[in-house]
């Protein structure tokens, strides 16, 4: 009997050959067809005894049970096979069957991606400049991908469903028809009093109102999503999947921006910078009137006693201010930017266990400050968008650098650290952020930076070295719990041997070797070295690491307007 090492193996065409299959004994390297055939041979045979010791059991399992007559057995052979000679056949000479050619198997790892071809970095700074070189774009019909709705190209690319018909018309009219006007302040109040300007006493009923509806903002935030994807349904394809993040953004922003309708010049600032990033969701006109009615109609639901006919009129004013200038800003930067670039990972090194370092290359070129943010969205997970502060100063070749941790469910900076690789093309928001340098004042900087908080800090040390020598000095902060996480310090400290105006000083918080660092919390060592009057201030890391640090260097002497800071919750969500 042949040895039964061999596994049950399915023989015939199509079939795996046996040199492929895991656990068979592995052919030697000038085996021939001979071998092929003899390894074949000993799979027919163990097929065979298996399934008909395999089939006789069951079988006879069945007939206890009861399970009926007793049918005929199956032929052992499978159905591609030549059926069997009976023994008083007449014998007669088959053609002989062609032995297949052994080919080996296949290499059980793809290949690996060459890494990208990079120019070293020089020594030294250049002394003048290099001339940025021509940008060639890496999809040649980027521009007619860079809009966002249902039919476009990248859509599809996405396996996101989309209707038949195709590209729609820019919307200009609510989707919806609004909701009856209360009467009882004018006989034409239908539509002239809601364009009217906001009135103090309007702020007054609006922000009465709000007082009852955020101690139960969470039930008013899934009865406004039910609202819009019950009456609305086409706009359901513009919010991800899972609505976890997602849910509370939008309500509780037109929340937020209610409550500071007295601050016109803030406000448009806030919502500008909302209008411009929401081109990326897909959001088209036309989607600003459903909103605005699922909204009135949740805040009438849990605005209890405080709502009537004029709380309701106030509510419409601000939407209608809200939404004017959102749609505004919208307009303004569709003239002269796509609502999202297309980015190809060129480069993903990881630093840490849960720390990579990512290299972007965009489709076209992309504008920014240091300092400043954007969101990415992958393909792993659509319509779901995390801010990453830009690790670098814009470059000559136009490549974008981010420096990304996985945090505990976080879906992006998960797919980002463990999943993306040289070849993946991710989607880029707008550029947005306002902790940047004003160079022009030439004033010493102190700059905080905790965690992967560092990239924005980085940055800015970089586009200070290609403008030349500062004024004064800049003196960098940089946190973190153990060492093993201070993953950028050796880049400083090559920075600090270059530049002289430049000091590095690495903190420690944990426990731990700490040679040549500072040990205590990041805000506090700060505030050791103080004061720190008349310094232009950048605090990057953790939102709690950022607010302490606020508050340290307000104590130590840092004017509140020169302290400069992104407090995004989405750069620490994941």
């Amino acid at each position: 009997m042949k040895s039964r090492r061999t596994l049950l193996v399915r023989t015939g065409h199509g079939s795996a050959g046996a040199a492929s299959v895991p656990g068979l004994p592995e052919l030697p390297a000038d085996a021939g067809p001979d071998a092929a055939d003899a390894t074949a041979d000993t799979m027919v045979h163990v097929t065979a005894e298996v399934t008909a010791a395999g089939m006789a059991a069951g079988m006879g399992a069945a007939r206890a049970a009861g399970a009926g007559p007793e049918r005929p057995p199956m032929p052992l052979a499978p159905p591609d096979l030549p059926p069997q000679i009976p023994a008083e056949a007449p014998t007669a000479v088959l053609p002989a069957v062609p032995a297949l050619p052994w080919v080996p198997a296949p290499p059980v790892q793809p290949p690996a991606v060459p890494a990208p071809d990079y120019p070293e970095p020089p020594a030294g700074p250049p002394a003048v400049p290099p001339a940025a070189p021509a940008f060639r774009p890496l999809f040649t019909d980027a521009p007619g991908l860079n809009w966002a709705g249902p039919g476009d190209s990248w859509t599809r690319a996405w396996a996101v469903q989309e209707p038949a018909g195709g590209r729609p018309a820019q919307l200009s009219a609510p989707l919806a028809a609004p909701l009856p006007a209360p009467d009882h302040r004018a006989p034409d109040s239908s539509a002239s009093a809601v364009e009217q300007p906001l009135t103090v006493r309007d702020i007054e009923l609006i922000r009465a109102s709000l007082a009852v509806v955020e101690p139960v903002a969470d039930r008013a935030t899934a009865h406004f999503y039910a609202l819009i994807f019950l009456h609305h349904p086409e706009v359901r394809a513009l919010f991800p999947a899972a609505m976890d993040v997602q849910r509370d953004r939008l309500f509780r922003a037109l929340l937020a921006a209610a409550r500071s309708a007295d601050d016109p010049a803030g406000l448009r600032v806030h919502l500008g910078a909302l209008g411009r990033g929401h081109r990326r969701y897909g959001t088209l006109t036309g989607h600003y009137g459903p909103v605005g009615e699922c909204l009135v109609q949740a805040l009438a639901r849990y605005a209890g006693s405080r709502w009537d006919a004029e709380t309701e009129l106030a509510w419409r004013r601000v939407y209608r201010l809200v939404s004017s200038i959102m749609i505004e800003a919208a307009e303004e930067a569709a003239r002269t930017s796509p609502p999202w670039w297309q980015g190809e990972v060129v480069r993903h090194e990881r630093r840490t266990r849960d720390v990579a370092v990512i290299t972007v290359r965009p489709d076209q070129a992309y504008p920014y400050r240091a300092g400043q943010y954007t969101s990415l969205e992958t393909p792993w997970w659509p319509r779901v968008w995390r801010h990453f502060s830009f690790a670098s100063a814009p470059r000559p070749d136009g490549l974008l650098t981010f420096h990304v941790k996985a945090v505990q469910a976080g879906w992006v900076s998960n797919a980002l650290v463990h999943r993306a690789a040289p070849g993946d093309v991710l989607r880029l928001g707008p550029a947005a952020g306002t902790m940047t340098a004003d160079h022009v004042a030439g004033a010493d900087l102190l700059c905080l930076g905790g965690g992967t908080g560092i990239a924005p800090i980085r940055a800015l040390v970089e586009e200070v070295a290609e403008r030349g020598t500062p004024v004064g000095a800049v003196d960098v902060f940089y946190g973190a719990r153990r060492a093993a996480d201070l993953y950028e310090l050796d880049g400083l400290d090559e920075l600090a041997r270059r530049l002289p105006w430049l000091t590095v000083r690495p903190v420690l918080s944990g426990t731990g070797p700490a040679e040549g660092a500072l040990t205590g919390e990041l805000p506090e060592v700060v505030g050791r070295f103080g004061p720190w009057a008349g310094r232009e201030a950048f605090v990057s890391g953790p939102p709690a690491m950022v607010r302490r640090g606020v508050g340290v260097l307000l104590r130590s002497g840092v004017a509140a307007e020169r302290i400069r800071h992104d407090l995004v919750g989405d750069l620490a969500a994941g």
